[in-house]
């Protein structure tokens, strides 16, 4: 990264991190509301706090929970909301320290690929984040309504990838709290010191420690993150392509797709693949004649994550009726190529929206992939 403030280089708004425009829950309003007031008073910031909450733990499904958790630690201190703050960021201390607590329970470290699968291009493997999930755009949408309001930079496209979530989980906990606070969302050093618990010099500390490492796990033509833009023309014609490839089981028409250097990840398994010819040769063994998936037929879905495109993958083998849940790949763009694939597994698919099996569709004879034929 440069000499820059990261928080610039992020593209958040300057200013009060904590501020937001037009709010009016006073501590009288919180005291005194009774539980369904408010929970009506906490509702409106439950897809930013879960937001915040994934990036602390890289996990949908455990986001979820935090959040819960949070109204709940909320709604037994209400007392202590004295409006010395925002709402919103009394609201974020609390889930903030809900997440620090729950890693201190579940404490979790990246973890060597020993026995990853890689290209013959002389690098070491990247740590594994195996906890790590991806985020439903569906979620994303209807925050931000203008990238004034703090939770436009809750939700920004930089800030939300799953590169910058790989990299922050590189992070310890407390260093990547500070990170998130005074980085991604804006806060001051003394805001943040409020919400951990520690002192402004120990803050400051954190954030030069943690700075570095970021930027050392990050892609590196990720040093400096463009601005969120919607998809383009190209990024959806490159993702049908990308589909149908899939579909059609076209090796050759996938590795035009692919930059030079893309890597390709599963988590939470260990396997990881660099390079175009590393990922095509896994393409084509998963489905050549000896894959439990050869002359299987797949359909494809689109949809989004973590702001970027993806592909739900349904797979019917011979003789079954219905298409399956198989993986769901979300995508990387450089330079209208596909730098990164990271695919999940089915289990992710209901925070999608997407159903496990999918119709009948009409019997369709099934080609002849071997070669020659």
């Amino acid at each position: 990264m440069s000499s820059r403030s990261p928080k610039r280089q992020l593209g958040e708004a300057e200013g009060d991190g904590v501020s937001r425009a037009g709010e009016a829950v006073t501590s009288a309003t919180a005291q005194n509301a009774d539980e369904s007031a408010f929970g009506g008073l906490v509702e409106q910031y439950r897809r930013e706090l879960q937001v915040h909450c994934y990036r602390m733990v890289g996990s949908f499904e455990e986001s979820e929970d935090l959040v819960q958790e949070t109204f709940l630690r909320a709604w037994r201190k209400r007392e202590t909301f004295q409006g010395r703050s925002t709402f919103r960021a009394w609201l974020y201390r609390i889930a903030t320290n809900a997440c620090l607590d729950f890693l201190d329970r579940h404490p979790r470290h990246p973890l060597p690929r020993e026995t990853a699968r890689v290209g013959d291009r002389g690098e070491a493997p990247p740590d594994e984040i195996r906890w790590l999930q991806p985020y439903p755009d569906r979620l994303l949408e209807p925050m931000a309504p203008d990238d004034i309001e703090p939770d436009a930079a809750a939700v920004s496209k930089e800030t939300i990838e799953l590169a910058f979530l790989v990299a922050i989980h590189h992070l310890p906990p407390r260093q990547r709290a500070v990170l998130i606070l005074r980085d991604v969302l804006g806060w001051s050093a003394k805001e943040s010191s409020a919400a951990l618990g520690m002192s402004v010099a120990s803050v400051k500390s954190a954030l030069q420690r943690a700075r570095p490492t970021l930027k050392m796990h990050l892609p590196q033509r990720r040093e400096e993150w463009a601005a969120s833009t919607p998809a383009t023309a190209q990024e959806r014609a490159l993702l049908q392509r990308f589909m149908d490839a899939h579909e059609q089981a076209d090796t050759a028409a996938l590795a035009q797709l692919l930059s030079e250097d893309v890597r390709m990840t599963m988590p939470p398994l260990p396997f990881w693949f660099s390079g175009r010819q590393a990922v095509t040769d896994f393409a084509a063994h998963a489905l050549g004649p000896d894959s439990p998936l050869y002359r299987a037929q797949w359909r494809s879905v689109p949809t989004r994550a973590n702001r970027q495109p993806a592909v739900a993958g349904y797979v019917r083998v011979p003789g079954d009726r219905e298409y399956r849940a198989q993986v769901l790949n979300v995508l990387r763009v450089e330079d209208g190529k596909i730098a990164e694939i990271t695919a999940f597994e089915p289990r992710v698919f209901p925070a999608f929206d997407l159903p496990l099996t999918l119709s009948e569709l009409p019997d369709i004879p099934v080609l002849d992939r071997r070669p020659g034929r």
